[in-house]
């Protein structure tokens, strides 16, 4: 199965509270340009997606699925904001994986959580560097509970490769 990590658009540096930092243009013109990169990527659809309740990661969603294919279903989900905890999502994506058997998620979501989550997913590597938008694709194995990193894209690197 496949698990993809989105880290959220670029967002403005302040608002009333971290939770309401908006996107930039920018931030929503890099996330629509991996987001349809995404879409090329898919074997399949995505089965499901969890967004944090941050203003940033939702907007980043509201982009992405633009371009994406509809998923059964979204959840907002508290425990993935930046201050989520890698060890403790892992556990309860693997919960999930063994009771719903999705073919795939998405989860989107913030620095620090989405470098350590995937390092919580694929066993022995540091937790790599995601920029604004990066997306990381990790091919997971629920019956041996791990995971492979398959590739880790940003809009810059696609803008860099035209």
């Amino acid at each position: 199965m496949q698990i993809y990590i989105l880290r959220h658009g670029e967002a403005t540096p302040f608002a009333a509270s971290d939770e309401q930092r908006p996107l930039t243009e920018h931030g929503a013109e890099q996330t629509a340009i991996i987001a349809d990169w995404l879409s090329s990527q898919l074997k399949e659809g995505i089965d499901t997606v969890l967004v944090s309740p941050y203003l940033r990661a939702q907007q980043t969603w509201q982009v992405s699925e633009k371009y994406l294919p509809a998923p059964r279903k979204v959840i907002t989900d508290d425990g993935i904001t930046p201050y989520g905890d890698g060890e403790d999502v892992a556990d309860y994506l693997r919960a999930m994986i063994s009771i719903e058997k999705p073919d795939s998620i998405l989860l989107v979501s913030h620095l620090p959580l989405v470098g350590y989550l995937t390092s919580e997913l694929v066993l022995g590597i540091q937790p790599p560097v995601f920029s604004t938008s990066a997306v990381a694709c990790v091919d997971y194995d629920p019956e041996t509970e791990k995971g492979k990193l398959l590739w880790l894209q940003s809009p810059g690197k696609l803008n860099n490769a035209r």
